[in-house]
């Protein structure tokens, strides 16, 4: 029977069989990611940066070739071929358009690459330019004008950015760490420039092809922002399907360009508008309200488009009529609020009131009357600081109260008719000693009313001889005796 010992050995062997086969496994692996990281190397070597022909490939192509011949030759015969009768779809001006907006799709990321390889050659020259020139073409077109020149007071770059732009290039440049080009590098760079100038040639003529074509594509649409800008949208957007297919929030953002102020104002500027702020409804919108006519313009644009892409309605009456809604809902939002009419008084009560007058309730008044002394310190004098319980306007004021003669606080107050009343009863009252003369009697009385009161003992002398004084207390009358039967 085998120990506890032998069996740990015996899965130590185990374990050291194992480990030897593994190895073997490993370098398999191994050796198959060498040949499969040798083939990625491979294929990076065999696309070369430095030349502009690995980098960019679309102008070479047979379907570019053949798409801008086919539409230069068309813009040559003109916009009045149309094929009629035939559906859309099996229209060849139609397929030709289609062609045209994948095509001007392919242009743009072209275009995109050839912007990455002049930023990456002429980094060295000027680095700083990227971050001020943000547009690709306007982008070539400044380092073709530029080229190795370090100063830039002795380069003209009116017509090609704005002159603010323009002020804070050549601030820049004169501060910039970049150095002159190689001859070799230089020329690469200017070639890519114009071919990138050459793609967006064929770009506009693209689209100028299919500008002519809008009113029989997209009637609809060209109704709402014009020919010009629905060819623009279709071409941005890859065709009309996708144009209609794309939401208004995404359709109101085709074309837009960043945009750098260099440090401006941004009070005039419009931010989040592409080629719908040059449709005649957006230009002619006050500004106030041209970002709601905008996002007024792109949802009955979007709807227009999924209108044309189903051939709803050949002839753009749906687009005249989504036009025509645009502009009296424009029209709307500038007119003045309505004047505030003059509000009617209420119906008078004729009913009786409920509330009685007569003694009591006048009583009542006079009684939660407000006196003379919170009048005063309810009211201000105009001009004249009042003043307060804890100084300097702190704590409860006393309002005008002081201030009428010496500044003191003097207040006659008036005897109500209640309290006179009060006082009357009180008087009645005899207030003075009792009728025995002693020599601790005194002819004074204490009153709430009048104070110290002089009076005479003797003057009621004449009332105690009658009632329960005559009988009890009298010298003259004596006890009753009454017998019993």
């Amino acid at each position: 029977m085998a120990t506890l010992a032998d069996s740990f050995l015996a899965d130590l062997d185990e374990l050291s069989d194992n480990e030897a086969e593994i190895p073997e496994d490993n370098d398999v692996d191994a050796a198959d990611m060498e040949e499969d990281g040798d083939g990625d190397l491979a294929d990076l070597e065999s696309l070369n940066y430095d030349d502009l022909d690995s980098v960019s490939k679309l102008q070479k192509t047979q379907r570019y070739i053949a798409i801008i011949q086919k539409v230069e030759e068309a813009l040559k015969m003109g916009s009045d071929v149309l094929t009629q009768g035939v559906d859309l779809e099996d229209d060849p001006e139609y397929q030709l358009i289609v062609d045209c907006n994948a095509l001007s799709v392919d242009i743009e990321n072209e275009i995109v690459i050839i912007h990455n390889f002049i930023r990456e050659k002429y980094r060295l020259k000027f680095p700083e330019l990227e971050s001020l020139v943000h547009h690709p073409i306007d982008y070539a077109r400044v380092v073709k004008k530029i080229g190795n020149e370090m100063d830039l007071t002795l380069v003209d770059l009116e017509g090609l950015l704005p002159s603010a732009i323009i002020m804070v290039v050549s601030v820049t440049a004169s501060t910039t760490t970049g150095k002159p080009l190689p001859e070799e590098v230089l020329s690469k760079t200017v070639e890519a420039c114009d071919r990138a100038l050459v793609l967006d040639s064929a770009k506009k003529k693209v689209l100028d092809f299919v500008e002519s074509r809008m009113g029989y594509i997209a009637p609809n649409l060209s109704a709402i922002v014009g020919s010009a800008v629905a060819a623009k949208l279709m071409g941005t957007a890859g065709g009309l399907t996708s144009l209609a297919k794309m939401p208004a929030c995404n359709v109101q953002l085709l074309g837009a360009k960043k945009k750098n102020l260099a440090g401006f104002s941004t009070a005039t500027s419009q931010f989040r508008v592409g080629y719908l702020e040059q449709t005649e409804i957006f230009q002619t919108t006050p500004p106030s309200l041209r970002m709601r006519a905008c996002r007024l313009l792109a949802a009955k644009s979007t709807l227009a488009a999924r209108v044309d892409s189903i051939r709803g309605d050949p002839s753009g009456k749906t687009g005249r009529a989504f036009k025509d809604e645009i502009h009296k809902k424009i029209e709307k939002w500038q007119e003045p609020p309505p004047a505030k009419q003059p509000k009617a008084l209420a119906v008078p009560d004729s009913e009786p009131k409920k509330k009685r007058g007569g003694r009591r309730l006048r009583k009542m008044k006079e009684r939660y009357a407000i006196t003379d002394m919170r009048k005063l310190a309810n009211r201000m004098q105009f001009g004249v600081p009042e003043e307060s319980s804890l100084g300097d306007g702190l704590g409860e004021g006393y309002g005008m109260l002081g201030q009428a003669g010496s500044g003191k606080l003097r207040v006659s107050i008036g005897q109500s008719k209640l309290a006179a009343k009060v006082a009357k009863r009180f008087k009645e009252k005899n207030y003075g000693s009792s009728g025995a003369t002693s020599g601790l009697t005194s002819s004074l009385a204490f009153t709430p009313v009048q104070g110290i009161e002089l009076s005479n003992p003797q003057a009621h002398a004449h009332q105690l001889g009658s009632g329960t004084q005559s009988t009890y207390f009298s010298e003259t009358g004596t006890f009753s005796k009454i017998k019993r039967t």
